[in-house]
């Protein structure tokens, strides 16, 4: 398998003759930002830009770490409006990151599936089973058995 590409690496600019060209040794350094994120120059174009561009984190306010843990919160089933509430941020903002990390989790896996033929369904009956793995074997579980009426 390829192993993903960095911000850094090669051009973002469509229309670069070095577009999509992995390390082509034409994107060198370029100060920093204001925040301290680091800035690249493509040499054939001189389009510049971020080491955040194409992330999660493109041009957002909020700091990486606010971001990662208010997604995290939501992962652990803490409600919008709770975490809205609790760290003083729009429920429409902490949406927009959630809708943002979706599309990027959905390029992620597609491009680490791409090799592979396996449809949504394929994938949802793997989860299943991984969520599941205590019910292997047909030997029943503390929960299971206390449901059937069988001695814990």
């Amino acid at each position: 398998m390829n192993n993903l590409s960095q911000v850094g690496q090669f051009c973002p600019n469509e229309y670069c003759a070095l577009y999509g060209e992995i390390e082509a040794a034409q994107i060198i350094r370029f100060g920093k930002t204001r925040n301290g994120t680091q800035r690249y120059r493509c040499k054939d174009c001189g389009q510049t830009f971020t080491q955040t561009h194409g992330t999660l984190f493109y041009r957002r306010q909020a700091s990486r770490e606010t971001i990662l843990e208010t997604l995290a919160l939501l992962a652990e089933g803490v409600r919008i409006s709770s975490i809205a509430r609790a760290k003083g941020i729009k429920a429409d903002t902490i949406l927009a990151w959630l809708r943002s990390a979706a599309r990027q989790a959905e390029d992620v896996e597609a491009v680490l599936l791409k090799d592979y033929r396996i449809s949504q369904a394929q994938l949802d009956g793997l989860w299943t089973y991984v969520g599941h793995k205590g019910h292997k074997g047909g030997t029943l579980n503390s929960t299971s058995a206390a449901s059937f009426g069988a001695a814990p």
